[in-house]
Protein backbone atom coordinates (compact mmCIF):
# COMPACT_ATOMS: atom_id res chain seq x y z
CA UNK A 1 0.00 0.00 0.00
CA UNK A 2 1.00 3.58 -0.88
CA UNK A 3 -0.02 7.09 -0.12
CA UNK A 4 0.39 9.48 -2.66
CA UNK A 5 -1.05 13.48 -3.44
CA UNK A 6 -4.25 13.49 -5.59
CA UNK A 7 -4.46 14.86 -9.01
CA UNK A 8 -4.25 18.79 -8.68
CA UNK A 9 -3.29 19.03 -5.49
CA UNK A 10 0.06 21.09 -4.94
CA UNK A 11 2.24 21.92 -1.77
CA UNK A 12 2.86 25.29 -0.92
CA UNK A 13 4.88 27.00 1.30
CA UNK A 14 3.48 28.93 4.12
CA UNK A 15 4.05 30.25 7.54
CA UNK A 16 5.07 27.60 10.18
CA UNK A 17 4.43 24.79 7.77
CA UNK A 18 2.98 24.10 4.47
CA UNK A 19 -0.38 24.25 2.64
CA UNK A 20 -2.11 21.42 0.76
CA UNK A 21 -4.05 23.01 -2.17
CA UNK A 22 -6.50 21.62 -4.48
CA UNK A 23 -7.58 24.03 -7.42
CA UNK A 24 -11.02 22.15 -8.29
CA UNK A 25 -12.59 23.69 -5.88
CA UNK A 26 -10.27 25.97 -4.22
CA UNK A 27 -9.42 24.33 -1.41
CA UNK A 28 -6.77 23.91 1.24
CA UNK A 29 -5.30 22.40 4.40
CA UNK A 30 -2.36 23.71 6.65
CA UNK A 31 0.45 21.29 7.36
CA UNK A 32 2.43 21.70 10.60
CA UNK A 33 6.18 21.34 9.86
CA UNK A 34 6.15 17.21 10.30
CA UNK A 35 3.84 16.65 8.68
CA UNK A 36 5.02 18.73 5.92
CA UNK A 37 7.82 16.97 5.56
CA UNK A 38 6.03 13.69 5.72
CA UNK A 39 3.59 14.13 2.45
CA UNK A 40 6.79 15.93 0.45
CA UNK A 41 8.23 11.89 0.75
CA UNK A 42 5.30 10.89 -0.59
CA UNK A 43 5.00 7.97 -2.19
CA UNK A 44 8.33 7.01 -1.08
CA UNK A 45 7.62 6.55 2.60
CA UNK A 46 7.92 3.15 4.17
CA UNK A 47 4.74 3.12 5.73
CA UNK A 48 5.76 0.24 8.64
CA UNK A 49 8.26 2.66 10.10
CA UNK A 50 4.90 5.02 10.35
CA UNK A 51 3.58 6.31 14.10
CA UNK A 52 0.18 5.61 14.61
CA UNK A 53 -0.41 9.24 14.55
CA UNK A 54 1.23 9.70 11.11
CA UNK A 55 -1.42 6.88 9.45
CA UNK A 56 -4.25 8.48 10.92
CA UNK A 57 -3.18 11.90 9.82
CA UNK A 58 -2.62 10.73 5.81
CA UNK A 59 -5.76 8.92 6.61
CA UNK A 60 -8.14 12.25 7.66
CA UNK A 61 -5.92 13.78 4.08
CA UNK A 62 -7.52 10.72 1.81
CA UNK A 63 -10.95 11.69 3.61
CA UNK A 64 -10.39 15.12 2.41
CA UNK A 65 -9.31 14.37 -1.13
CA UNK A 66 -5.69 15.37 -0.64
CA UNK A 67 -3.97 12.00 -0.55
CA UNK A 68 -4.75 9.25 -2.74
CA UNK A 69 -4.32 5.50 -0.98
CA UNK A 70 -3.11 2.91 -3.78
CA UNK A 71 -3.09 -1.17 -2.68
CA UNK A 72 -0.71 -2.98 -4.10
CA UNK A 73 -3.16 -6.23 -4.32
CA UNK A 74 -3.51 -9.16 -2.18
CA UNK A 75 0.44 -9.12 -1.16
CA UNK A 76 -0.50 -6.33 0.94
CA UNK A 77 -2.79 -8.90 3.24
CA UNK A 78 -1.13 -11.86 5.59
CA UNK A 79 -3.10 -14.44 5.04
CA UNK A 80 -6.09 -14.69 2.63
CA UNK A 81 -9.51 -14.61 4.07
CA UNK A 82 -11.87 -17.15 3.20
CA UNK A 83 -15.03 -15.82 1.64
CA UNK A 84 -18.72 -17.34 0.84
CA UNK A 85 -20.31 -15.67 -1.98
CA UNK A 86 -23.98 -15.11 -1.20
CA UNK A 87 -26.71 -14.66 -4.48
CA UNK A 88 -30.01 -14.32 -3.61
CA UNK A 89 -31.99 -15.03 -6.80
CA UNK A 90 -36.14 -15.70 -8.29
CA UNK A 91 -36.71 -16.59 -11.09
CA UNK A 92 -33.49 -15.61 -13.10
CA UNK A 93 -32.09 -18.96 -14.23
CA UNK A 94 -30.15 -17.20 -17.31
CA UNK A 95 -28.70 -14.04 -15.67
CA UNK A 96 -27.96 -16.40 -12.64
CA UNK A 97 -25.97 -18.74 -15.04
CA UNK A 98 -24.31 -15.83 -16.73
CA UNK A 99 -23.54 -14.81 -12.91
CA UNK A 100 -22.22 -17.82 -11.85
CA UNK A 101 -20.18 -18.50 -14.83
CA UNK A 102 -18.20 -15.08 -13.89
CA UNK A 103 -17.53 -16.68 -10.51
CA UNK A 104 -15.13 -19.21 -12.28
CA UNK A 105 -12.75 -16.56 -13.59
CA UNK A 106 -12.12 -15.05 -10.35
CA UNK A 107 -8.43 -14.61 -9.46
CA UNK A 108 -9.08 -16.13 -6.01
CA UNK A 109 -8.02 -19.60 -4.80
CA UNK A 110 -11.29 -21.43 -5.17
CA UNK A 111 -10.09 -23.50 -2.11
CA UNK A 112 -11.01 -20.54 -0.41
CA UNK A 113 -14.35 -19.81 -2.02
CA UNK A 114 -17.55 -20.92 -0.95
CA UNK A 115 -20.93 -19.77 -3.22
CA UNK A 116 -24.07 -19.88 -1.75
CA UNK A 117 -27.14 -19.65 -4.28
CA UNK A 118 -30.47 -18.67 -2.00
CA UNK A 119 -33.66 -19.81 -4.47
CA UNK A 120 -36.67 -17.41 -2.91
CA UNK A 121 -39.31 -19.34 -4.60
CA UNK A 122 -38.20 -19.48 -8.36
CA UNK A 123 -41.30 -21.23 -10.64
CA UNK A 124 -38.66 -21.72 -13.42
CA UNK A 125 -34.98 -23.86 -13.59
CA UNK A 126 -33.01 -21.43 -12.02
CA UNK A 127 -32.58 -23.98 -8.52
CA UNK A 128 -31.30 -26.34 -11.53
CA UNK A 129 -28.90 -24.04 -12.56
CA UNK A 130 -27.76 -23.50 -9.15
CA UNK A 131 -27.14 -27.33 -8.39
CA UNK A 132 -25.13 -27.73 -11.57
CA UNK A 133 -22.91 -25.39 -11.22
CA UNK A 134 -22.11 -27.03 -7.95
CA UNK A 135 -23.42 -23.69 -5.88
CA UNK A 136 -24.52 -24.70 -2.30
CA UNK A 137 -28.25 -24.13 -2.59
CA UNK A 138 -30.93 -22.86 -0.12
CA UNK A 139 -34.65 -22.49 -0.13
CA UNK A 140 -35.87 -19.40 1.37
CA UNK A 141 -39.07 -20.97 2.63
CA UNK A 142 -41.37 -18.32 1.09
CA UNK A 143 -41.99 -16.94 -2.22
CA UNK A 144 -40.80 -13.62 -3.11
CA UNK A 145 -39.37 -13.10 0.87
CA UNK A 146 -37.41 -10.60 -0.72
CA UNK A 147 -33.48 -10.55 -1.44
CA UNK A 148 -32.77 -9.37 2.24
CA UNK A 149 -34.68 -12.04 3.66
CA UNK A 150 -32.39 -14.16 1.45
CA UNK A 151 -29.36 -12.82 1.87
CA UNK A 152 -30.03 -13.62 5.87
CA UNK A 153 -30.45 -16.95 4.66
CA UNK A 154 -27.60 -17.50 2.64
CA UNK A 155 -25.47 -15.74 5.54
CA UNK A 156 -26.50 -18.33 8.55
CA UNK A 157 -24.84 -20.92 6.56
CA UNK A 158 -22.09 -19.14 5.05
CA UNK A 159 -18.35 -20.37 6.63
CA UNK A 160 -16.79 -17.88 5.01
CA UNK A 161 -14.60 -14.58 7.45
CA UNK A 162 -15.45 -12.55 4.33
CA UNK A 163 -19.34 -12.40 3.30
CA UNK A 164 -19.47 -11.24 -0.15
CA UNK A 165 -22.63 -10.27 -1.50
CA UNK A 166 -23.83 -10.15 -5.38
CA UNK A 167 -27.06 -10.18 -7.20
CA UNK A 168 -27.83 -12.71 -9.71
CA UNK A 169 -28.12 -9.96 -12.68
CA UNK A 170 -24.66 -9.00 -11.88
CA UNK A 171 -21.30 -10.63 -13.60
CA UNK A 172 -17.98 -10.24 -11.61
CA UNK A 173 -14.99 -9.34 -13.13
CA UNK A 174 -12.52 -11.45 -12.50
CA UNK A 175 -10.37 -9.49 -9.87
CA UNK A 176 -13.39 -8.61 -8.18
CA UNK A 177 -12.34 -10.07 -4.42
CA UNK A 178 -8.85 -9.15 -5.20
CA UNK A 179 -9.33 -5.26 -5.50
CA UNK A 180 -11.77 -5.37 -2.62
CA UNK A 181 -10.42 -7.60 -0.24
CA UNK A 182 -6.78 -6.00 0.68
CA UNK A 183 -9.25 -2.99 2.30
CA UNK A 184 -9.60 -5.41 5.03
CA UNK A 185 -6.24 -5.06 6.93
CA UNK A 186 -8.02 -2.35 8.59
CA UNK A 187 -9.48 -3.95 11.37
CA UNK A 188 -11.92 -1.39 12.13
CA UNK A 189 -13.57 -1.51 8.81
CA UNK A 190 -16.86 -3.69 8.57
CA UNK A 191 -17.55 -3.82 4.78
CA UNK A 192 -16.41 -2.36 1.74
CA UNK A 193 -18.18 -1.77 -1.81
CA UNK A 194 -17.23 -1.98 -5.44
CA UNK A 195 -17.69 -0.15 -8.63
CA UNK A 196 -21.17 -1.09 -9.87
CA UNK A 197 -20.90 -0.47 -13.70
CA UNK A 198 -23.73 -1.54 -16.70
CA UNK A 199 -23.56 -4.81 -18.32
CA UNK A 200 -25.55 -3.66 -21.41
CA UNK A 201 -24.97 -0.54 -23.69
CA UNK A 202 -27.09 -1.32 -26.42
CA UNK A 203 -30.01 1.27 -26.05
CA UNK A 204 -29.97 5.09 -24.87
CA UNK A 205 -31.16 4.01 -21.66
CA UNK A 206 -28.20 0.92 -20.95
CA UNK A 207 -25.96 3.39 -21.85
CA UNK A 208 -27.98 6.32 -18.87
CA UNK A 209 -27.66 3.67 -16.56
CA UNK A 210 -24.20 2.86 -17.06
CA UNK A 211 -23.27 5.95 -15.12
CA UNK A 212 -26.11 7.54 -13.63
CA UNK A 213 -27.70 4.66 -11.99
CA UNK A 214 -27.88 5.25 -7.87
CA UNK A 215 -25.87 1.71 -7.60
CA UNK A 216 -22.99 3.35 -9.21
CA UNK A 217 -20.87 5.48 -6.90
CA UNK A 218 -18.33 7.09 -8.73
CA UNK A 219 -15.09 6.72 -9.29
CA UNK A 220 -13.45 8.54 -6.51
CA UNK A 221 -13.30 6.78 -2.97
CA UNK A 222 -15.20 7.52 -0.31
CA UNK A 223 -15.64 6.58 3.79
CA UNK A 224 -17.60 6.35 6.50
CA UNK A 225 -17.17 5.84 10.22
CA UNK A 226 -19.72 6.97 13.39
CA UNK A 227 -21.93 9.86 11.88
CA UNK A 228 -24.77 11.69 10.80
CA UNK A 229 -23.95 11.59 7.25
CA UNK A 230 -26.07 9.67 4.65
CA UNK A 231 -22.82 7.30 3.34
CA UNK A 232 -23.73 3.77 2.40
CA UNK A 233 -23.25 1.00 0.38
CA UNK A 234 -25.36 -0.67 -2.30
CA UNK A 235 -25.36 -4.64 -1.43
CA UNK A 236 -25.13 -5.94 -5.06
CA UNK A 237 -21.68 -5.40 -4.70
CA UNK A 238 -20.52 -5.64 -0.79
CA UNK A 239 -18.10 -7.54 1.18
CA UNK A 240 -18.78 -7.93 4.92
CA UNK A 241 -16.92 -9.17 7.55
CA UNK A 242 -18.73 -12.12 8.83
CA UNK A 243 -18.72 -10.87 12.66
CA UNK A 244 -19.50 -7.64 11.84
CA UNK A 245 -22.66 -8.90 10.03
CA UNK A 246 -23.62 -10.74 12.87
CA UNK A 247 -23.08 -8.09 15.56
CA UNK A 248 -25.65 -5.41 13.39
CA UNK A 249 -28.29 -9.00 13.02
CA UNK A 250 -27.79 -8.98 9.33
CA UNK A 251 -30.27 -7.26 6.70
CA UNK A 252 -33.61 -6.32 8.05
CA UNK A 253 -36.15 -8.91 6.61
CA UNK A 254 -38.76 -6.56 6.28
CA UNK A 255 -37.51 -4.31 4.08
CA UNK A 256 -37.70 -4.89 0.47
CA UNK A 257 -35.62 -1.77 -0.64
CA UNK A 258 -33.41 0.33 1.65
CA UNK A 259 -32.33 -2.42 2.98
CA UNK A 260 -28.63 -1.92 2.35
CA UNK A 261 -28.34 1.62 3.42
CA UNK A 262 -29.96 0.89 6.74
CA UNK A 263 -27.59 -2.07 7.11
CA UNK A 264 -24.55 -0.08 6.14
CA UNK A 265 -25.82 2.51 8.22
CA UNK A 266 -26.12 0.17 11.37
CA UNK A 267 -22.62 -1.16 10.66
CA UNK A 268 -21.90 2.55 11.26
CA UNK A 269 -23.54 3.16 14.14
CA UNK A 270 -21.97 0.44 16.06
CA UNK A 271 -18.72 2.21 15.61
CA UNK A 272 -17.17 0.36 12.08
CA UNK A 273 -15.39 1.58 9.20
CA UNK A 274 -17.25 1.09 5.61
CA UNK A 275 -15.35 2.20 2.45
CA UNK A 276 -16.11 2.67 -1.25
CA UNK A 277 -13.32 1.78 -3.53
CA UNK A 278 -13.99 2.61 -7.65
CA UNK A 279 -12.45 -0.82 -8.44
CA UNK A 280 -13.44 -4.22 -7.68
CA UNK A 281 -16.23 -4.18 -10.77
CA UNK A 282 -19.32 -6.01 -11.04
CA UNK A 283 -21.24 -5.49 -13.81
CA UNK A 284 -25.18 -4.86 -13.24
CA UNK A 285 -28.40 -5.43 -15.78
CA UNK A 286 -30.10 -2.43 -15.84
CA UNK A 287 -33.41 -2.09 -16.30
CA UNK A 288 -33.50 -1.09 -20.43
CA UNK A 289 -37.09 -0.18 -20.70
CA UNK A 290 -38.58 3.04 -19.68
CA UNK A 291 -41.31 2.17 -17.36
CA UNK A 292 -39.13 -0.47 -15.08
CA UNK A 293 -36.72 2.23 -14.89
CA UNK A 294 -39.36 4.46 -13.35
CA UNK A 295 -41.02 2.03 -11.45
CA UNK A 296 -37.31 1.41 -10.10
CA UNK A 297 -36.63 4.87 -9.16
CA UNK A 298 -40.28 5.19 -7.36
CA UNK A 299 -39.37 2.26 -5.55
CA UNK A 300 -36.36 3.66 -4.20
CA UNK A 301 -37.49 6.81 -2.97
CA UNK A 302 -40.41 4.86 -1.07
CA UNK A 303 -37.62 3.71 1.29
CA UNK A 304 -36.69 7.68 2.72
CA UNK A 305 -39.74 7.70 5.03
CA UNK A 306 -39.18 4.15 6.84
CA UNK A 307 -35.58 5.02 6.72
CA UNK A 308 -35.57 8.32 8.66
CA UNK A 309 -37.99 6.52 11.03
CA UNK A 310 -35.42 3.82 11.85
CA UNK A 311 -32.52 6.70 11.53
CA UNK A 312 -33.89 9.99 12.66
CA UNK A 313 -30.03 11.60 13.35
CA UNK A 314 -29.56 10.96 9.58
CA UNK A 315 -31.15 13.74 7.81
CA UNK A 316 -30.34 15.83 5.01
CA UNK A 317 -27.89 18.62 5.58
CA UNK A 318 -27.36 21.75 3.56
CA UNK A 319 -24.73 24.00 4.28
CA UNK A 320 -24.84 27.75 2.94
CA UNK A 321 -21.72 30.02 3.06
CA UNK A 322 -23.79 33.09 3.54
CA UNK A 323 -22.52 35.13 1.34
CA UNK A 324 -22.24 32.66 -1.47
CA UNK A 325 -25.53 32.36 -0.98
CA UNK A 326 -26.50 35.77 -0.73
CA UNK A 327 -25.04 36.32 -4.36
CA UNK A 328 -26.97 33.18 -5.57
CA UNK A 329 -30.56 34.70 -4.18
CA UNK A 330 -29.74 37.45 -6.10
CA UNK A 331 -29.31 35.47 -8.96
CA UNK A 332 -32.63 33.84 -8.50
CA UNK A 333 -34.20 37.39 -8.41
CA UNK A 334 -33.09 38.54 -11.32
CA UNK A 335 -34.38 35.73 -13.14
CA UNK A 336 -37.54 35.56 -11.43
CA UNK A 337 -38.16 39.76 -11.45
CA UNK A 338 -36.57 39.92 -15.00
CA UNK A 339 -34.56 42.54 -14.19
CA UNK A 340 -31.01 43.46 -14.23
CA UNK A 341 -30.73 45.79 -10.91
CA UNK A 342 -30.10 42.91 -8.58
CA UNK A 343 -26.54 41.70 -10.52
CA UNK A 344 -24.80 44.61 -10.24
CA UNK A 345 -25.32 44.19 -6.71
CA UNK A 346 -24.13 40.13 -6.72
CA UNK A 347 -21.11 41.32 -8.80
CA UNK A 348 -20.09 43.91 -5.74
CA UNK A 349 -20.47 41.03 -3.46
CA UNK A 350 -18.55 39.30 -5.34
CA UNK A 351 -15.70 41.17 -5.40
CA UNK A 352 -16.07 41.76 -1.87
CA UNK A 353 -15.51 37.96 -1.30
CA UNK A 354 -12.66 37.62 -3.77
CA UNK A 355 -10.81 40.21 -1.56
CA UNK A 356 -11.40 38.83 1.65
CA UNK A 357 -10.77 35.21 0.89
CA UNK A 358 -7.22 36.98 -0.78
CA UNK A 359 -6.39 38.51 2.35
CA UNK A 360 -7.07 35.06 4.46
CA UNK A 361 -4.38 33.42 2.49
CA UNK A 362 -2.24 36.13 2.35
CA UNK A 363 -2.13 35.97 6.61
CA UNK A 364 -0.58 31.92 5.90
CA UNK A 365 1.79 33.09 2.95
CA UNK A 366 0.21 31.75 -0.26
CA UNK A 367 0.59 34.12 -3.11
CA UNK A 368 -2.59 33.69 -5.42
CA UNK A 369 -3.49 36.34 -8.27
CA UNK A 370 -6.54 37.23 -7.91
CA UNK A 371 -8.13 35.91 -11.07
CA UNK A 372 -7.52 32.86 -9.87
CA UNK A 373 -9.23 33.42 -6.47
CA UNK A 374 -12.22 34.84 -8.96
CA UNK A 375 -12.71 32.18 -10.87
CA UNK A 376 -12.23 29.81 -7.93
CA UNK A 377 -15.24 31.58 -6.20
CA UNK A 378 -17.06 32.22 -9.30
CA UNK A 379 -17.07 28.37 -9.22
CA UNK A 380 -18.21 27.88 -5.94
CA UNK A 381 -21.17 30.14 -6.27
CA UNK A 382 -21.74 27.35 -9.43
CA UNK A 383 -21.27 24.32 -6.99
CA UNK A 384 -23.69 25.93 -4.33
CA UNK A 385 -26.25 26.87 -7.56
CA UNK A 386 -25.88 23.02 -8.57
CA UNK A 387 -26.08 22.01 -4.59
CA UNK A 388 -29.57 23.14 -3.98
CA UNK A 389 -30.82 22.93 -7.61
CA UNK A 390 -30.17 19.07 -7.37
CA UNK A 391 -32.05 19.16 -4.38
CA UNK A 392 -35.03 21.06 -5.50
CA UNK A 393 -35.06 18.85 -8.57
CA UNK A 394 -35.09 15.15 -6.56
CA UNK A 395 -37.13 16.41 -4.23
CA UNK A 396 -39.53 18.82 -5.37
CA UNK A 397 -39.75 18.80 -9.41
CA UNK A 398 -43.56 17.55 -9.18
CA UNK A 399 -44.66 20.74 -6.88
CA UNK A 400 -42.72 22.62 -9.09
CA UNK A 401 -44.08 21.60 -12.16
CA UNK A 402 -47.55 22.05 -10.70
CA UNK A 403 -46.89 25.50 -9.44
CA UNK A 404 -45.58 26.27 -12.84
CA UNK A 405 -48.84 25.77 -14.56
CA UNK A 406 -50.19 29.05 -12.26
CA UNK A 407 -47.18 30.94 -12.06
CA UNK A 408 -45.14 31.15 -15.31
CA UNK A 409 -41.76 32.77 -14.17
CA UNK A 410 -41.69 29.90 -11.89
CA UNK A 411 -41.45 27.72 -14.84
CA UNK A 412 -38.23 30.03 -16.20
CA UNK A 413 -36.48 29.10 -13.20
CA UNK A 414 -37.46 25.55 -13.06
CA UNK A 415 -36.27 25.74 -16.32
CA UNK A 416 -32.82 26.72 -15.56
CA UNK A 417 -32.71 24.57 -13.18
CA UNK A 418 -32.83 21.85 -14.94
CA UNK A 419 -30.59 22.66 -17.81
CA UNK A 420 -28.01 23.51 -15.48
CA UNK A 421 -27.99 21.39 -12.95
CA UNK A 422 -28.44 18.39 -15.77
CA UNK A 423 -25.56 19.56 -17.75
CA UNK A 424 -23.29 19.36 -14.93
CA UNK A 425 -24.34 16.14 -14.36
CA UNK A 426 -24.02 15.29 -18.40
CA UNK A 427 -20.10 16.49 -18.35
CA UNK A 428 -19.52 15.09 -15.35
CA UNK A 429 -20.51 11.16 -15.90
CA UNK A 430 -20.38 11.47 -19.58
CA UNK A 431 -22.84 9.39 -20.49
CA UNK A 432 -22.56 8.20 -23.77
CA UNK A 433 -25.75 9.36 -25.23
CA UNK A 434 -27.35 13.23 -26.86
CA UNK A 435 -28.08 15.73 -24.08
CA UNK A 436 -31.57 15.77 -25.17
CA UNK A 437 -31.71 12.18 -24.28
CA UNK A 438 -29.91 12.42 -21.27
CA UNK A 439 -32.21 15.07 -20.50
CA UNK A 440 -35.25 13.22 -21.09
CA UNK A 441 -34.20 10.09 -18.81
CA UNK A 442 -32.40 12.68 -16.14
CA UNK A 443 -36.15 14.30 -16.10
CA UNK A 444 -38.39 11.42 -15.54
CA UNK A 445 -35.68 9.92 -12.95
CA UNK A 446 -35.92 13.17 -10.98
CA UNK A 447 -39.49 12.95 -10.90
CA UNK A 448 -39.91 9.33 -10.21
CA UNK A 449 -38.01 9.21 -7.24
CA UNK A 450 -39.37 12.49 -6.00
CA UNK A 451 -42.92 11.09 -6.41
CA UNK A 452 -41.74 7.95 -4.65
CA UNK A 453 -40.48 9.50 -1.43
CA UNK A 454 -43.79 11.30 -1.26
CA UNK A 455 -45.53 8.05 -1.58
CA UNK A 456 -43.15 6.97 1.42
CA UNK A 457 -43.92 9.48 3.52
CA UNK A 458 -47.47 9.04 2.95
CA UNK A 459 -47.13 5.74 3.81
CA UNK A 460 -45.32 6.00 7.18
CA UNK A 461 -47.68 9.37 7.59
CA UNK A 462 -44.50 11.52 8.29
CA UNK A 463 -43.25 13.76 6.37
CA UNK A 464 -39.78 14.06 8.61
CA UNK A 465 -37.10 12.95 6.58
CA UNK A 466 -38.15 16.49 3.59
CA UNK A 467 -36.49 17.92 6.97
CA UNK A 468 -33.14 19.83 5.94
CA UNK A 469 -30.18 20.52 8.41
CA UNK A 470 -29.22 23.89 7.60
CA UNK A 471 -25.80 25.18 8.51
CA UNK A 472 -24.23 28.21 7.65
CA UNK A 473 -20.63 28.43 7.41
CA UNK A 474 -17.85 29.84 4.97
Amino acid sequence: MIYQLADGVEIENAVHGGVLVSSRPLRMVRLNRSLLDLVQRLPNVDLRQLAAAEVKALEKLVKGGFVDRRWHGLEDMAELPTVSIIIPVKDRAEDLRHCLNSLEQLDYPQDKLQVVVVDDGSSDETPDVAENWGAILLRSGKIGGGPAFARNKGASVAEGEILAFIDSDCSAEKNWLSDLLPVFYDEELAAVGGLVDGMHHGSALDRYEAVMSSLNLGRREMSGGPGADTFYLPSCNLLIRKKAFSEAGGFRSELHVGEDVDLTWRLRDLGWKIKYMPCGTVYHAHRSFLWPFMKRRFDYGTSEGILHQLHPVRGKKMILPPMLTFILVLLMASVLLKTPWPLPIAASLLLIDVFLTRRRLDKIGLDFSLGKIFAARLRAVGSLGYYIGYHLLRYYLLPLILSAVFLPKLAILMLLIVLGVGLVDYRVRKPKISLLGFYMYYTLEQLSYGTGVLRGCLKVKSIASYALDFKCTG
